[in-house]
């Protein structure tokens, strides 16, 4: 059974840090492009980044500068770094797993970000 758990959101200031983290199970997560996204009520689910196995990142421009994704091979866990927080990246991040030339994607729960002083 695959899984995708996040944790590590809640409320924070403007201008404040979080840390989200993902931990797979049920894959071999050295095949997987990991990535996180987004979605803010009202709004389309959106990309924030992506992370290949071997490093590769690739962000959303609202992303860029702020946020740093990240993943450890070896314990299966993907983390997504926000500073600089504003309002308007509140919304319910996502972890996603993509199989590398397969057509297999897997989603996390959620966790849900908040942004407000």
């Amino acid at each position: 059974q695959v899984r995708l758990v996040e944790s590590g959101g809640g409320l924070v200031q403007p201008g404040g840090s979080l840390r989200l983290s993902c931990a797979a199970s049920g894959i071999t997560f050295r095949n997987y492009v990991m990535g996180w996204y987004r979605q803010a009520p009202g709004k389309e689910r959106e990309l924030v980044a992506t992370i290949t196995s071997d490093g590769n990142t690739n962000y959303a421009d609202f992303a860029k500068g702020r946020f740093t994704i990240s993943r450890d091979n070896a314990k299966n866990t993907v983390a997504l770094q926000m500073n600089s927080l504003k309002p308007e990246d509140t919304a319910v991040y996502y972890c996603h797993g993509r199989r590398v030339y397969l057509s297999l994607n897997y989603w996390g729960q959620g966790t849900q970000v908040t942004v407000s002083s």
